[in-house]
């Protein structure tokens, strides 16, 4: 803890340096000295304010199934580390490689869901719009710091156990904007809760963040489903204390992960990449070492649906090596009845729109 502070002591200057850009770079966006763009149709973001890891892509996936049956809805994303340049309309065929792991995995989750990537955001949007005309909204991947798009309801979220209130701007932490950027937000998601939470540790976080008054907290938590194999969906896997499991993850963090197995199954062990990583045939070998090596028929590889999507690049050498990559679906649920605020907060947005 003590090295922890004296490295954070160290980076303060750098953090401080970087608060002035950004800082700069918002009074010019208030100002109107930068300009942002507003589209007259509906547009949702959903973002943080610290570097990954607090749940963007399956509440933007609570979104699609709470608005598809009702409307014709696209997302918008980044498509951060793929290799493929510019405005690109996914399809259901294509790889991380060439669509980045998020827009690709909605794209597999829902095929009839027009799903983009595109560095800028502004130029993003109107060229969705040309290849799927009959779009009614737009979701936002990961745009709360793209302010150069207007967006028509702006949603952040927070780690439950990573609050935005008590981390410090990069290098010395993990934000990317100042705390008090945080008055953008229309919505405030504490994400990966507990499953129960008392009522005095709400309020504690209420007083911690501060919701102005045209804002509204909630509180959600990850619902895990049945593991599937990487490569047939109708394969599945029921976890049990016998089950020994190597966890491979290379996203943000998966504490809440390890969390939820710990009493499901036998972890062996945890295998740990950084953010968005791109396995290699060297690493593929070296999971093949690992199961033969364990003669356990029981073994598994427990991966995330974002790095399934990276695994799949190695579908012939999965198929030939027969390595048992299952997958953890996991879905968004809101605490108590925050989901019919939610619900009810996203649907009035949607009916008040005016062009």
């Amino acid at each position: 803890m003590q090295n922890n502070i004296i490295v954070r002591l160290l980076l303060l200057p750098f953090a401080l340096v970087f608060s002035g850009i950004i800082s700069l770079r918002n009074i010019f966006y208030e100002t109107g000295l930068l300009k942002a763009t507003s589209f007259n149709l509906p547009v949702i973001n959903v973002g943080n304010l610290s570097v990954g890891g607090t749940g963007k892509t399956p509440h933007i996936e609570y979104l699609i199934r709470l608005l598809s049956p009702y409307l014709h809805v696209a997302t918008l994303s980044r498509g951060y580390k793929r290799r493929s340049k510019g405005f690109r309309l996914v399809e259901y065929h294509d790889n991380a490689s060439i669509a980045g792991d998020e827009p690709l995995q909605f794209k597999k989750k829902f095929p009839q869901v027009p799903v983009a990537v595109s560095e800028s955001r502004n130029i993003g949007i109107p060229l969705l719009l040309k290849s799927s005309p009959d779009t009614q909204c737009i979701l936002l991947d990961d745009a709360f710091q793209h302010r150069s798009v207007v967006p028509g309801l702006n949603i952040l979220l927070t780690e439950y156990d990573n609050l935005f209130t008590d981390d410090y701007l990069l290098p010395a932490g993990r934000l990317r904007e100042p705390r008090s950027s945080y008055v953008r937000a229309d919505i405030i998601i504490v994400s990966k809760c507990p499953a129960f939470i008392l009522p005095e540790r709400r309020e504690e976080i209420t007083k911690k963040i501060k919701p102005y008054r045209h804002q509204k907290l909630l509180f959600s938590k990850y619902e895990y489903g049945i593991p599937y194999f990487l490569l047939d969906r109708d394969i599945r896997l029921e976890l049990t204390l016998n089950t020994s499991v190597h966890v491979l993850s290379a996203v943000a963090n998966i504490d809440y992960m390890i969390s939820y197995l710990y009493d499901k199954c036998r972890i062996e062990n945890t295998i740990k990449y950084e953010d968005h990583h791109y396995f290699s045939e060297a690493e593929l070998e070296s999971f093949k070492k690992i199961k033969e090596a364990n003669s356990d028929d029981g073994l598994v590889f427990l991966t995330t649906e974002k790095d399934a999507t990276r695994l799949l690049l190695h579908t012939d050498y999965i198929l030939k090596h027969q390595l048992p990559f299952f997958v953890l679906p996991v879905e968004v649920q809101f605490l108590n009845k925050d989901n019919t605020r939610f619900d009810s907060i996203v649907k009035q947005f949607l009916l008040n729109f005016k062009v």
